[in-house]
Parts: C-alpha cells; sequence; structure tokens
C-alpha cells in the first residue's frame, strides 16, 4: 500500500483484517478451507500448521473477492496463503516451509505464546 491512498472500500476490508488478525493469534488467509485446500500452496500451509499443532483460523480468500483483493493491498504481499500471527504478516508457503525446515516457525509460536515452550 505504499504510496497509494486506500479506497472506502479498501477501509472496510482492512477494518475487517485488522479484526480478524488481532482476534486470533493465528490467522492462514488461504484458497479454500483448512479441511478442502483449493491450492497445492494453501495445502502446505494447512499441513505444517498442523505438524506444529497450531490452532489457527482459516479465511477463504475465494469466497471474497474483495477480501483477496484488500489483502494484497493491506498486506503488499501479492500471493496467498498469508500467515498472521499475533497481527503480524509471517509471510506466503516458501517462507512458512523454510522457517518449518530450521525450526524457525516453531520458536516464533512460542516466543509468541501460540505454541507452550
Amino acid at each position: 500500500m505504499q504510496g497509494q491512498k486506500p479506497l472506502v472500500g479498501d477501509n472496510q476490508i482492512f477494518d475487517r483484517i485488522r479484526q480478524e488478525i488481532n482476534e486470533y493469534s493465528v490467522v492462514l488467509y488461504m484458497k479454500g478451507t483448512p479441511m478442502f485446500p483449493r491450492c497445492g500452496f494453501s495445502a502446505s500451509a494447512v499441513d505444517i500448521l498442523s505438524r506444529l499443532d497450531v490452532k489457527f483460523k482459516g479465511v477463504n480468500v475465494l469466497a471474497d473477492p474483495s477480501l483477496r483483493d484488500g489483502l494484497k493491498k493491506f498486506s503488499d504481499w501479492p500471493t496467498f496463503p498469508q500467515l498472521y500471527v499475533k497481527g503480524e504478516l509471517v509471510g506466503g508457503c516458501d517462507i512458512m516451509r523454510e522457517m518449518y525446515n530450521s525450526g524457525e516457525l516453531k520458536f516464533l509460536m512460542e516466543n509468541r505464546g501460540v505454541l507452550p515452550c
């Protein structure tokens, strides 16, 4: 969103996003649902969080085009899934995979109080 002024519709979507990422410790904006991911990257992200036994809110961006477009502006991140932990964007599937493999994702979840240490 750098240099762009949000549109009125964006403000409503941004408020919705802020509410979700503040209400839930872990939010995964994804294509499909945790039970039925609609792309391989979203399926991988769900698998990683499941392996860590992280409870998360999955939000299907395919169900709401305005949310999908608004998230891209809100996060300045063009692809899905997008993982938020304690209100902060962690990244997408590739970043999640790298962090999981290095142990950094588990460490992040522990440090943010999502997982017990």
